[in-house]
């Protein structure tokens, strides 16, 4: 793979799990079960990207093989949420909407960024670059719904909006998890082949 890629992937890696101490701060000053779900995205996409870095001189087969457990650590993010939603319904208070969309706001700017660099590179690494591109892609369309949560809080003082944005996110991953089991599947097809 080109040092292109290495070094792209490297810096979405970086970008990622700076941006997660930020949204994770944030998640648990104002008690948003969204940003929660969200800054826990962040370190797992930080994850990826590491892991991806490390396995693109790799075999198509120890590829793929990576690939699938990439599948699997994609869902983290779920099991999250639904560690958050136990506590907001033990404790439903909306969390601060202003603090929510501005957070909401970096995190696509930085989802945006990174989706941006990695779309290039969506085919070049077969499942693992497809992994991070989805991830990026999906946490875009999360961010947009983190900062409308935001919005709607704000006008409608409740815990709802937070709630149905952070279950959508644990949503997102489960998809993308299914897409990058199956482009996965297919490469280590391909490679026993």
């Amino acid at each position: 793979m080109t040092p292109t890629l290495r070094r792209t992937v490297l810096i979405v890696a970086l970008l990622n799990l700076a941006y997660f101490g930020i949204e994770f701060v944030v998640a648990l000053h104002i008690g948003s079960v969204s940003l929660f779900s969200d800054s826990v995205d962040f370190l797992e996409d930080a994850s990826v990207n590491i892991l991806i870095f490390l396995a693109l001189d790799w075999s198509a087969r120890a590829r793929a093989r990576l690939g699938m457990v990439l599948a699997g650590i994609v869902l983290i993010p779920a099991l999250a949420v639904l560690w958050a939603l136990w506590g907001k319904f033990t404790a439903p208070m909306p969390p601060e909407p202003v603090s929510l969309s501005i957070t909401g706001l970096g995190a696509m700017v930085v989802n945006g960024t990174c989706a941006l660099m990695l779309a290039r590179f969506r085919r070049a690494g077969g499942s693992l670059t497809r992994a991070a591109f989805l991830s990026a892609r999906n946490d875009v369309l999360a961010n947009i719904a983190i900062v409308a949560a935001g919005l709607v809080t704000a006008t409608w003082p409740s815990v709802w909006p937070d709630v149905v944005v952070g279950i959508g996110i644990a949503l997102l991953n489960l998809d993308a998890a299914r897409e990058i089991w199956e482009a996965a599947h297919e490469e280590h097809s391909t490679a026993e082949a």
